[in-house]
């Protein structure tokens, strides 16, 4: 089979590198088509991925949109070179609207409710719509679930294993307590109308008391945050996840992966109303009430208490792990069930 993977984001190189490893051994022909993103392209070449960049992501909403544009046009010409049997990827645009000219099937695989602007005009063109059970809303009959996360497609311990050496590139060992906190740049197009942390100094503050605090940002710190920051290879950040006793900010995806790695996780995000309706992501929701492994908060203020909750009980990294074991007997390996459900759509 002859398949096209769409990449637009860091996150994606993640879901779909074992994938496209698992595919190309069993002879089909996969070929992605990249818009970069950040550490995009260094985590596409990290893992020996072949690819094609038909453009660069735009930090503006007004600027993605006439990015688009061009997007389009390439991924067009890309699939009418390239005639593939099947194209996949997120709720992109440009390869659900080239796919729909060309009579190609698209299948998006999404775990993002609060994208429903990009839904609008991404679903109505694609053959499929891939989430997890946890999902909520409903995409019709194209709709098909799955028992797990996305995260799970790189972070099941059939494909993941800790690198330890990540701590003695900090000066740390596996007694050492430390807690990384995330800061992101919110100008995602989900990201319209929220914030997260307000005072991150002050914040760091508090947790330097139970341990040494890294920052991970996707914009560039300034002032007396500039210490903190953290200086790793970008694809060690699971590693170094899974070693520290808490992950504490603002970036989802990164709450998730601490979660499934047994990691105390706090997500910031100032959405007070959706978070009293129930209204997040449903794999938030999942990961908080039936394996309390994520808490999230509209402000530091409230979360800064189970924070100290956490650090203070020297038992929580033990807790946490038996619950994630709980979390991997239950859920499948992705990655695995991706395989199948492509070789036989």
């Amino acid at each position: 089979m002859n398949i096209i993977v769409g990449i637009s984001h860091p996150k994606h190189v993640h879901i779909f590198r074992n994938l496209i490893k698992c595919l190309t051994a069993d002879g089909n022909k996969v070929k992605i088509i990249a818009v970069n993103k950040g550490i995009t392209k260094y985590l596409l070449d990290k893992y020996n991925l072949q690819y094609i960049i038909i453009g660069e992501n735009k930090s503006f909403i007004s600027r993605k949109v006439l990015a688009l544009f061009s997007w389009e046009y390439k991924s067009l010409q890309l699939i009418r070179k390239i005639r593939p049997d099947l194209v996949i990827g997120r709720a992109l645009p440009h390869l659900a609207h080239s796919c729909r000219i060309m009579k190609k099937p698209y299948i998006i695989f999404e775990d993002t409710e609060l994208a429903k602007n990009l839904h609008r005009i991404t679903v109505p063109f694609a053959d499929a719509i891939v989430t997890p059970e946890c999902y909520i809303g409903d995409f019709g009959r194209k709709h098909i679930r799955f028992n797990g996360y996305f995260e799970l497609a790189y972070l099941h311990p059939n494909h993941f294993k800790p690198d330890p050496s990540v701590l003695d590139q900090l000066n740390l060992t596996k007694r050492d307590e430390f807690i990384i906190l995330r800061l992101i740049s919110w100008n995602a197009y989900h990201d319209i109308g929220l914030s997260g942390i307000q005072n991150p100094l002050k914040l760091i503050q508090v947790l330097e008391g139970y341990g040494d605090v890294f920052v991970t940002s996707e914009g560039k710190l300034n002032g007396k945050l500039e210490k903190y920051e953290l200086n790793i290879p970008p694809e060690k950040i699971h590693s170094l996840l899974y070693y520290s006793n808490l992950y504490f900010g603002e970036g989802g995806t990164m709450a998730v992966e601490a979660s499934i790695l047994g990691t105390p996780s706090i997500h910031i995000e100032s959405a007070p109303s959706k978070i009293a309706t129930g209204e997040l992501s449903g794999n938030f929701l999942e990961l908080r009430d039936k394996y309390r492994l994520l808490y999230f908060y509209p402000n530091e203020d409230k979360a800064i208490k189970k924070a100290i909750d956490i650090l203070e009980n020297k038992n929580s990294k033990k807790e946490w792990r038996k619950r994630r074991k709980k979390l991997l007997k239950e859920k499948i390996d992705v990655t695995k069930w991706m395989q199948n459900l492509l070789e036989n759509f």
